[in-house]
């Protein structure tokens, strides 16, 4: 699978987001019509990924969001209570977003290297669809409380069990070998990471998300797979 045929499978995801946004946090939001909340809160995330770009989220202020969205102090406190509420509403809805999207590519019923090859790659286009909201996530979970941050990071704990649950699938058939399969997972991830964070490196090297993609899979494989099936 290249990165424009998964963009198009999942171009419908951003308004399926918003709409769950509302959905989940109805009972705090004044206003009820659906169509105009789901505008609206994408116009509001869009402002947020923007200004904590340049300045960082606790340098951000409603006045500043409220430039950036042309909504009012008053409007934009019908969505939300507070910086902080907002702040972890985006984090759960970041998190939701990651789930629902293996859960449509992911087949654990596949054979282990067809898996790994799909969470990589599902995992890299993702984070390129949504550069801002990974960027956000990342840098701005310090800023959580306690409660929110560790759900943040059960959910970091998740994607690396799922890589960590393939590779000792594969391990038992044969096909990986006998390795630390937990510090794996932990530098997989971490050159995920590197594709959504240095974006302006690669960009600057006209490597693309499909290049890179080959890359951490040709890295990965040669390290993991058993000699017989390299």
């Amino acid at each position: 699978m290249k990165y424009t045929e998964f963009k198009k499978i999942i171009d419908s995801f951003g308004s399926e987001i918003y709409r769950e946004v509302f959905q989940e946090n109805q009972e705090n939001i004044r206003i009820k019509k659906e169509k105009t909340a789901v505008k609206n809160f994408e116009k509001i995330f869009d402002a947020v990924f923007q200004i904590t770009y340049e300045k960082g989220f606790q340098a951000m202020t409603m006045r500043d969001l409220s430039r950036c969205t042309n909504m009012s102090l008053g409007s934009l406190y019908t969505y939300f209570a507070s910086k902080e509420e907002l702040l972890a509403i985006i984090h759960r809805q970041g998190a939701s977003m990651i789930r629902n999207v293996f859960e449509k590519f992911h087949n654990p019923d596949d054979p282990p290297l067809e898996q790994l090859r799909s969470v990589i790659k599902v995992h890299l286009f993702l984070s390129e669809a949504s550069r801002p909201w990974f960027y956000f996530t990342f840098m701005e979970a310090k800023n959580l409380n306690a409660e929110h941050r560790n759900t943040v990071l059960s959910m970091e704990e998740s994607t690396e069990n799922r890589l960590v649950a393939i590779l000792e699938q594969g391990e038992r058939q044969g096909i990986f070998r006998r390795l630390n399969h937990q510090l794996t997972a932990s530098i997989i991830k971490a050159m995920q990471q590197d594709w959504y964070l240095k974006r302006w490196k690669y960009k600057k090297r006209k490597i693309s998300v499909d290049d890179y993609a080959g890359y951490v899979l040709g890295f990965t494989e040669s390290f993991c797979l058993n000699e017989k099936q390299l």
